[in-house]
Formats: structure tokens, C-alpha cells, sequence
């Protein structure tokens, strides 16, 4: 009689040599590396080497050939160079400080002291502005700050601006370009401030409640020094931004009909220098003291407040 052996099944799992990665992994991989290669090329094309050719053209002379620290000094003495970096250091100040305090004034009073629903629709509302380019801004604020057709012309006058001439007088431009740029980009950093004030733990703010804590002082001794890393950064970005400016001066020079300074920020001036001029390294050394400007700016704040610091050490 034959006996039939019934073969048996192994429930292991077989030994991986570890010579090759499973399918699915290398497909994420590969898929990794591809997103990141764009992303990649991108900076390389429009960030890296554009810096890298400024820094070669503000060192050199339309020859080619090195000058030192030439160019720098014939552009520190133009006389359109100072007034340019004055303009741009006050609309800075009153930028970042009426950013800083009235952004995180409305995350906190969205966050705690309205309804969940009457919030989402706040933050979708402030959010809009954000939505507009530059252009598309600046022709709504030329709009509203013209007294023959704004909205708001009886404040204007009010205030003793009854033309558009005396609108736009030097002395308003730093507050009407921190009132565009509020506008435009102060929407997102609620939204991203109040994102943060979310990930504090409701445990935490409960213990201070218990504790004897008013609203505001939880504000200012928890939900402020624990959301600090973000407003740090909210500062930086903001600051690179305001370095920048050049778009909505511009706009505003063309429409006062030479009532504004062509030159009126220091990335106009650069532009002076490199399409009206045709001195591009003396544009380039402008882009190099902004670059050192914000670098240094950025230090100091990094270095300040910690902002890399791990939270578990």
C-alpha cells in the first residue's frame, strides 16, 4: 500500500536577504526623489545661480574684471542710495510692528472668544486679500485712497487730504505701503497664528485657568511665549518680504504721475541702475547689501529666540 505524504505549508516568513528594497518602498523613494528634483531645479534655476551671478557682478566691473569692493562703494555714495534704505528701514518698522501685534491680537480673539463657526468664516474672510496679486492690490488701495471716488473720501478729507496729490505726499507713503501689505498678507499669518494657538494643549490652559489666570494673562504668559517660534518666523518672513518692496511703489509712482520717487525703495533703485542706467553691477551690489541686510536680520532673530530649538530637550 502506497502512502501519500501530505506536503506541508510553511506559515513563516520567508529570510529576506537584504540585498534589495521591497517594490512599494523603492516606489516611494523614486517618487520622493522626484518631487524633490523639481523642487530642486526650481531653486538651482531662480535662486542659487541668480545669487551667485549677483555676487559675481557686484565684485566685478562690466569687463569682467574683479574690482573689489568698488561697486559697493560707488552705489553707498549715489545720493538716491540713503534716502532709498531710510524709506524702506521706516515702512519696515511699522510693518512688521502692526503685523506682529494685530495678527496675533486676532488669532488669540478668534481662538477663544468667538464661535467655532463665526470663526472659520473670519478666517476665510481675512484670507481673500491674501488671494489678490500685487497689482490687483494696489489698484483696489488707488482706488479707495483717490478723494473723487473712494468710499471712504469723507475720512480722507477729515484728515486734510483733499487730493490725491496730497494723498500720496512722501511723508504718507510708509503708512499707505504697510496698510497695502497688511492687507495682502496679514490674512494668511492669522490663519497659520491661530493653527498654532490650536496645537497648545487644552490641558495647559485648563491648569491656568484653575490656577487663578485671567483671559489675558493666560494670553500673555502661556499662549504667547508658546506660540513664540512661530511669531519669530512669521517676523523673518515678513521682513524678507518688506525687503523686496518694489511692485507697489512703482505702481504708485506711475499713478502720482512723478509725484513719488522713482527711487523711492532700494529694489527701484537697482532697477534704475540696471534698465536705466545700464549699470548692472551697481544693481547687483544693492541686491547684495539687501541679501546681507536679511541674512543679518535673520540671524539676530534665530539666534535670539531659539527658534531651531527642539521642544524634548
Amino acid at each position: 500500500m502506497t502512502v501519500l505524504e501530505t506536503p506541508r505549508v510553511s506559515t513563516g516568513t520567508p529570510p529576506r536577504d537584504g540585498s534589495a528594497p521591497s517594490r512599494p518602498r523603492g516606489r516611494r523613494l523614486n517618487a520622493g526623489y522626484f518631487f524633490v528634483a523639481g523642487y530642486t531645479v526650481l531653486l538651482l534655476a531662480f535662486g542659487v545661480f541668480p545669487t551667485a551671478y549677483s555676487f559675481y557682478l557686484a565684485f566685478t566691473n562690466d569687463r569682467g574684471q574683479f574690482t573689489g569692493l568698488n561697486q559697493f562703494t560707488k552705489v553707498a555714495k549715489d545720493y538716491r542710495f540713503l534716502p532709498a534704505f531710510e524709506h524702506m528701514l521706516v515702512y519696515l518698522v511699522l510693518w512688521l510692528v502692526v503685523l506682529v501685534v494685530l495678527v496675533v491680537l486676532v488669532a488669540v480673539v478668534l481662538r477663544g472668544r468667538i464661535r467655532p463657526g463665526t470663526s472659520a468664516l473670519l478666517r476665510f474672510l481675512y484670507y481673500i486679500p491674501g488671494a489678490l496679486a500685487g497689482v490687483a492690490s494696489v489698484l483696489v488701495w488707488l482706488f479707495m485712497l483717490d478723494p473723487d471716488v473712494s468710499p471712504v473720501s469723507w475720512l480722507l478729507e477729515a484728515m486734510g487730504m483733499h487730493s490725491f496729490a496730497a494723498v500720496l505726499a512722501p511723508g504718507h507713503l510708509p503708512v499707505i505701503l504697510m496698510l497695502i501689505a497688511f492687507w495682502t498678507g496679514a490674512g494668511g499669518w492669522m490663519v497659520v497664528m491661530y493653527g498654532a494657538l490650536n496645537n497648545i494643549p487644552d490641558e495647559v490652559l485648563e491648569a491656568a485657568r484653575m490656577d487663578g489666570a485671567g483671559p489675558w494673562r493666560t494670553v500673555w504668559h502661556i499662549q504667547i511665549p508658546m506660540i513664540r517660534q512661530w511669531i519669530v518666523y512669521m517676523a523673518i518672513m515678513a521682513f524678507a518680504t518688506g525687503t523686496q518692496l518694489f511692485v507697489e511703489p512703482q505702481l504708485l509712482q506711475t499713478a502720482s504721475l512723478g509725484r513719488v520717487s522713482p527711487t523711492w525703495s532700494p529694489n527701484q533703485l537697482a532697477f534704475v541702475f540696471a534698465f536705466q542706467q545700464g549699470d548692472f553691477n551697481g544693481a547687483a551690489a544693492i541686491s547684495v547689501f539687501l541679501l546681507s541686510l536679511g541674512l543679518i536680520a535673520a540671524g539676530l532673530l534665530v539666534a535670539r529666540s531659539n527658534l531651531f530649538s527642539l521642544d524634548d530637550k
